[in-house]
């Protein structure tokens, strides 16, 4: 909901109902990833997307009688060769959906929650998307020092699985985390085929995650632009001030001038296992301890610029400077992927490249030498999408 954020609270603010649709579930090749939404109001206004337009019209049909009724669904979408392009999903994929409607001043944990993803503040939304009738629907806006909502079943809440939702969520909003969690009435862990249990679907609503890049060059301009258009909030910094100016990179969110170990020191705080590193000054005075410090920290992605005799070079003065052969296997060195790259365009495509093939856990091969799953991030079912289902959560 973070991309429709603005519209929702502007609807929320304004005393409108509406529904939101939002993918929670998905197996095989499916377009949009968990967190996916759409909503539509009480006029028939629509924001956002589930799917990329092959199931949008019958998501949309949900959420207009979900404004109606006050009901919420889970709705399950798959391929079908009576209707494919009607409901179906024609990549081969399913999608859960689950569709909930909201009134304003109705429900205290989609209040908190629309109004902290609208303000920026990190918050974690667990929503009850199957389990006991009287719980579905039910949200609870988990921050890191508190809670808004609750899980009821008529005039009691249930203590012990709203305090493990609590902290299931606040876990997964540290980590910047989306995905559900099953549990049962007692708040235990549960396999999500077992009976009396409650599904939640957690998302996570924290600041974009940071690029930093390091050698104010013509590549990093490239990187630059790249790294904003995969939604980073990118920094520059260089220790030339010359170099380093908001003229040259008028697309980075920031600008800085500091010898690039010194500035890394000073954002402990602000970095995280998202958190990406792209070295490209190719310079030893600037990388190697820059790079002595970046290899030890737990952050998702360290690449550096060079030529491999430059690489090689850079790893002996980096064992000189005491790093073991399990801190240096984490540098991606030369940065990229092997694309026969050539301008600071080509080149940052493939930084990019290489950045997603990590994070995703991709092959980096072609998708047409393999005839396995597209999304290596995605957990696929045991079910087979053969046929369409649609499942209605009572």
């Amino acid at each position: 909901m973070q991309d429709i954020a603005e519209q929702l609270q502007a609807w929320h603010a304004s005393g409108r109902s509406f529904a939101v649709a939002t993918v929670v579930g998905v197996s095989g090749s499916a377009p949009r990833d968990p967190g996916a939404a759409l909503a539509v109001d009480a006029t028939g206004e629509a924001v956002g997307s589930v799917s990329g337009g092959c199931v949008e019209g019958a998501v949309y049909e949900l959420c207009q009688a979900a404004v109606e009724s006050g009901e919420p669904v889970l709705e399950r979408f798959g391929y079908s060769d009576e209707d494919a392009f009607a409901v179906g999903l024609t990549c081969g994929g399913i999608l859960d959906v689950f569709v909930q409607p909201v009134v304003p001043g109705a429900d205290p944990g989609m209040d908190a929650g629309l109004a902290r993803i609208a303000d920026g503040t990190p918050v974690a939304l667990a929503r009850v998307i199957a389990g006991p009738a009287g719980m579905l629907g039910a949200t609870i806006a988990v921050t890191a020092t508190g809670q808004h909502g609750a899980l009821s079943v008529g005039p009691s809440t249930v203590g012990a699985l709203e305090r493990s939702v609590v902290a299931e969520a606040r876990a997964m909003l540290d980590a910047g985390r989306t995905g559900r969690i099953v549990l049962g009435l007692d708040g235990r862990p549960c396999d999500e085929h077992e009976q009396g249990t409650v599904t939640c679907f957690v998302e996570s609503y924290v600041p974009a995650p940071r690029m930093l890049v390091f050698g104010a060059i013509d590549f990093a301009a490239a990187v630059v632009r790249i790294g904003k258009f995969l939604g980073y909030h990118v920094t520059v910094c260089d220790a030339r001030p010359v170099f380093a100016t908001t003229r040259r990179f008028p697309e980075a969110d920031e600008v800085v001038v500091d010898w690039p170990h010194r500035y890394l020191d000073s954002q402990l705080g602000r970095i995280d296992g998202r958190t990406v590193l792209c070295v490209l000054t190719h310079d030893a005075k600037f990388d190697v301890p820059l790079l002595e410090r970046a290899l030890r920290l737990p952050v998702g992605y360290v690449g550096a610029m060079g030529s491999r005799r430059t690489h090689r070079d850079r790893l002996a003065k980096l064992r000189e400077a005491g790093l073991t052969d399990t801190e240096l296997a984490r540098l991606r060195s030369p940065i990229g992927l092997d694309l026969g790259s050539r301008t600071p365009e080509e080149t940052a495509v493939s930084v990019a490249a290489e950045i997603i093939a990590h994070r995703r856990g991709g092959s980096c091969l072609p998708l047409s030498a393999g005839d396995g799953p597209i999304h290596h991030d995605v957990a696929a079912t045991a079910e087979e999408p053969q046929t369409a289902r649609r499942t209605h959560a009572a």
